[in-house]
């Protein structure tokens, strides 16, 4: 009893009953009785170990992990069920990963598919080319917050300058191919066409793709666009001798429905609804990609006789001309202080308008071959210069994870 009696004090020295002398047998009761009944009032103990008049005090630690243990059970199950749906949307985002690393291996299989078998893609006309861009601006919207737009607001000058390096450097370089290249008039007229022209959509989801500075580029997009009302026509009289005039009003409406409206809803219903838009935003390259493999393939698919028509001088000078708009853009950038992804967004800011514009306003149809070869092959060039821009920042990303201490 004494023994017993030792262990009860030793474990409960703070309560009451906590005693340093012998105790008789009706003492020994009464202050085994007391801790317990302590306890039991404090919720310590629950069921028939609460009620036992004995010196239960390994009864009672015993008592608490068998309590305690009914939640962990619950909170496993719906936690299995959590890690499931998880481990889905990690895989789904796996496969979507991994089909976004090779988009330039999509867009050269459906450009030759579309060259070698034009119907394959000429169902998909222009009206699903405007929703397919529009969808696709908002996919690229949820990743984007309104805040980007807010930083980019707060520093006009770069996109002044990429503006600037759209109206110079593309235009010098499509006036100097064409030329060096000794391109008959109508295609060294379309090759200047191009050049002339602001930034388009392609060029915002190339630069998505990029890892780049994607509300950048919607604003560059938006202002080069303006900006083309008085600039292409100004640009074509000077490098070819005849003024293109450009329409400002389809030109607003089209940027307003396809690009700003898209991307601003889709980075609002990332400020408003972030749960459900981190769910989503994984496979938002890959609808990218695919609104680019059908809309490239589209283009080339139209324009397949004059595409099988230009020879390998017309191909090698617009490879030129976008080679050079991509390393001229890039470097002139850097030079000028801009950050990593805004000299990316300056490098790849192009456009298809030109196909349009020699379709409307040349009356030779061997103007617009340049301008439908450049949008494919300006695509083709730019998911390649995206997919090495990616592929160096998932490798940078690695090696920092490894150099992180675990």
């Amino acid at each position: 009893m004494f023994v017993v009696t030792s262990v009860a004090a030793s474990t409960f020295d703070t309560s009451p009953c906590a005693t340093q002398t012998p105790l008789n047998t009706s003492q020994l009761a009464v202050a085994a009785w007391r801790p317990c009944r302590f306890l039991a009032k404090s919720g310590t103990l629950t069921g028939r170990a609460s009620q036992e008049r004995l010196p239960l005090t390994a009864k009672a630690k015993s008592a608490r992990p068998r309590r305690i243990l009914v939640k962990p059970v619950a909170a496993s199950a719906s936690g299995s069920s959590h890690d499931a749906v998880s481990g889905s949307s990690s895989e789904f985002a796996k496969t979507s990963a991994f089909l976004t690393s090779y988009f330039p291996v999509w867009v050269a299989i459906a450009c030759v598919a579309a060259v070698v078998h034009p119907p394959s893609f000429l169902w998909f006309k222009k009206d699903f080319v405007t929703a397919g861009l529009a969808l696709t601006m908002l996919a690229m919207g949820t990743t984007l917050s309104l805040e980007d737009f807010q930083n980019v607001v707060k520093a006009p000058g770069r996109v002044m300058l990429g503006t600037v390096l759209q109206y110079t450097i593309m235009p010098m370089m499509g006036f100097a191919v064409s030329r060096l290249a000794g391109l008959p008039t109508p295609f060294a007229i379309g090759i200047c066409l191009v050049a002339s022209c602001p930034g388009g959509t392609a060029s915002n989801v190339v630069t998505f793709l990029a890892n780049a500075d994607v509300a950048l580029s919607v604003m560059m997009t938006t202002v080069s666009t303006f900006a083309a009302v008085v600039m292409t026509p100004l640009l074509t009289k000077t490098l070819v001798g005849a003024m293109v005039p450009v329409d400002a009003k389809a030109l607003f409406m089209s940027t307003l429905q396809v690009v700003l409206v898209p991307v601003v809803l889709g980075a609002a219903l990332n400020q408003n609804f972030p749960k459900v838009v981190t769910r989503t935003a994984p496979f938002a390259p890959l609808v990218a990609v695919i609104a680019v493999v059908l809309i490239v393939a589209s283009v080339m698919a139209q324009n397949a006789a004059a595409v099988t028509l230009a020879g390998p001088k017309l191909v090698g000078a617009i490879i030129a001309l976008h080679t050079g708009g991509f390393a001229f853009g890039y470097w002139a950038s850097r030079i000028a202080g801009l950050p990593e992804k805004a000299a990316r967004t300056n490098s790849i800011e192009n456009s298809a308008l030109g196909a349009v514009l020699a379709a409307v306003h040349f009356s030779d149809p061997l103007t617009a071959v340049p301008c439908a070869l450049s949008a494919c092959l300006h695509s083709l060039m730019g998911s390649v210069l995206a997919a090495a821009w990616r592929a160096s920042d998932n490798k940078a990303g690695s090696s920092i994870e490894q150099a992180q201490p675990t």
